[in-house]
C-alpha cells in the first residue's frame, strides 16, 4: 500500500530537467490527476528558439493564456476531488517573461498578466529539480523535439539563474529541492523510489535531496 502523496504537487525546473517525465510517473503510480503544460501547442515556440527577439512576446502571451485557462478549468472541475500533479507553477510565467522580454515588452506583459491571472490554488508541495546546463542540453537532445534543436546554452544559463533566484526566495509552500543531475528517476528504479520517498514525506519547510545522501 502506498504512502499517500500530498494532495497537490507541482514539479518545477528548467527546460530539459525532467519535470514532465517525473510528473507522469508519479501520477501513474498514485492514480492522480495529471496537469501538463501543452508546450507543443504553442505555434510561436519554434520561431522563438530560432529568432528570440522576434517572437518572445507572442510566445510568452500564448503561454500565459494557456496556463490561465488550465487553472480556470481545474478550479471548475475536479480540483477538490482528486490529488493533482502538475509540471508547472503559474508564478514561473513571470520568471520566463523576465528572461525573454525587453523592459517595454515586460511592462506590457505585466498589464496583461494582472488582468488575466486567476487565484491559483497553492500546492501542498513544490519539487524543484536542478541540473547544470550541460545536463539539460544532453537531455533535450535525447528527447529529440525538432523545435528544441535551436535552444542556445546561454538561454539555459539565464533560465537556470532565474530559477535559482526565484526558489532562493520562495517560501509560499513546502519545498523540496532536488539535485537531478546524477539521478535517473525514469529508468532507474532505485533513484525513483528514493526520490518518491522524499516527496511523500516532505510535509513542511525547505528540504534538499541528493542521490544516495541527503540533508534537510
Amino acid at each position: 500500500m502506498h504512502t499517500p502523496l500530498p494532495d497537490h504537487i507541482v514539479i518545477e525546473g528548467p527546460i530539459g530537467v525532467g519535470k514532465s517525465s517525473l510528473a507522469r510517473r508519479l501520477a501513474n503510480d498514485f492514480d492522480s490527476e495529471l496537469v501538463l503544460e501543452e508546450v507543443d501547442d504553442n505555434p510561436f515556440l519554434e520561431q522563438f528558439y530560432q529568432r528570440p527577439r522576434e517572437a518572445a512576446l507572442s510566445t510568452q502571451l500564448f503561454f500565459l493564456m494557456q496556463r490561465t485557462r488550465q487553472i480556470q478549468e481545474l478550479r471548475q472541475g475536479s480540483i477538490f476531488s482528486q490529488s493533482k500533479i502538475a509540471d508547472y507553477l503559474i508564478e514561473k510565467d513571470q520568471l520566463f517573461a523576465q528572461v525573454t522580454l525587453t523592459p517595454t515588452e515586460y511592462d506590457l506583459y505585466l498589464q496583461v498578466y494582472e488582468h488575466m491571472i486567476v487565484d491559483a490554488p497553492k500546492p501542498d508541495l513544490v519539487v524543484y529539480l536542478q541540473a547544470p546546463v550541460p545536463t539539460l542540453i544532453e537531455r533535450i537532445r535525447k528527447r529529440g523535439r525538432n523545435y528544441e534543436r535551436f535552444i542556445e546554452s546561454n538561454y539555459l544559463e539565464q533560465l537556470n539563474e532565474a530559477y535559482a533566484d526565484f526558489f532562493y526566495h520562495y517560501n509560499d509552500t513546502p519545498l523540496l529541492i532536488v539535485n537531478a543531475s546524477d539521478i535517473d528517476f525514469i529508468n532507474n528504479e532505485r533513484d525513483y523510489e528514493q526520490l518518491k520517498s522524499q516527496i511523500v514525506n516532505t510535509k513542511s519547510g525547505r528540504h534538499y535531496f541528493n542521490p544516495l545522501s541527503f540533508v534537510s
